[in-house]
């Protein structure tokens, strides 16, 4: 199978359009027409019906889907494992943009500083599709704020995130805060219950983001009230471009690290995890997968 028609048929999924897919992967629209024609032949059936305005997936496509995307990415492992590029071991992982805004960014930053010989793939998907991926192999380990409790993965917490409420101007009440300039950041289910909680008279927000910097962006520039992590407001409030709510109470979300039970690479994973906990002792001499099989048999 050429996965350059596997590629192509997602691209068209992703855009609904062969002009934009076209553009996308910089082809005529007739190779994109002639390759997904080509990939129907192939396989015998029919992957999009296509409509005067509109392109759908048929039953066929969307099962094609998930294994399109999954022989892609192992292909790209894959590929990565078998040449390295002079690395000694790879480690694939995944987090939400969330925990990446927060978390992530800076133990990835560590991970490279402390461990430059580790071939790295790393990966933005929603807890859903990271779930999945690790099931299926194709990650090694996932960042997550609510994992699925699943016996063959293991859940470990990393860190705890504290929110507070914060606005564009000083001396502002909680009641002042939660009125029609307030932006609900989506921190998850747990969160929208504890928030219900602490505020059971709070109106309806006007306005949701599925993420903190859209909401801190929106605070610069137009104003407003928004609970968002102390790391990436710590300075702003010190400069006075923010100011806390005082009287706003804290809440706190904890962040997770989700791998495979049976992982091969159990000991690579733990000992990155350490870099968490500011442990910077760290080589890949620590690692060798061999040496760690506590839990594996």
């Amino acid at each position: 199978m050429d996965l350059e028609l596997l590629r192509t048929f997602l691209e068209v999924n992703r855009t609904r359009h062969f002009g934009e897919a076209a553009e996308a992967l910089h082809l005529t629209q007739a190779a994109v027409s002639a390759r997904i024609k080509l990939l129907e032949s192939t396989l015998g059936v029919r992957l999009f019906d296509r409509l005067r305005r509109d392109i759908r997936l048929t039953p066929e496509g969307n099962r094609l889907v998930r294994h399109a995307d999954l022989l892609i990415a192992e292909w790209r492992k894959t590929r990565q494992e078998v040449t390295m590029g002079g690395a000694q071991q790879q480690l694939s992982f995944g987090g939400s943009q969330r925990l990446w805004d927060v978390l992530l960014q800076d133990w990835f930053h560590r991970l490279r500083q402390y461990l430059p010989e580790l071939a790295i793939i790393a990966e933005s998907h929603t807890p859903e599709l990271l779930t999945r991926r690790l099931l299926d192999g194709v990650l090694d380990l996932a960042f997550m704020l609510e994992p699925a409790q699943l016996e063959n993965l293991q859940i470990e917490e990393i860190g705890r995130i504290d929110l507070v409420l914060v606005a564009s101007k000083a001396g502002a009440s909680i009641e002042e805060a939660l009125q029609d300039n307030y932006l609900m950041v989506d921190w998850g289910l747990a969160h929208a219950l504890e928030h219900r909680r602490l505020f059971p008279d709070a109106h309806e927000p006007q306005i949701r983001v599925s993420h903190a910097k859209m909401a801190l962006a929106h605070l610069l520039e137009l104003g407003g009230f928004a609970y968002l992590p102390v790391p990436m407001v710590a300075n702003l409030l010190q400069e006075s471009d923010l100011h806390l709510v005082t009287d706003a109470p804290t809440i706190n979300r904890h962040a997770y690290a989700v791998y495979p039970v049976r992982s091969a690479k159990i000991a690579l994973i733990k000992n990155c995890l350490k870099l968490f906990n500011g442990d910077i002792a760290l080589t890949l001499a620590d690692t060798d997968t061999d040496t760690d099989t506590e839990g594996l048999c």
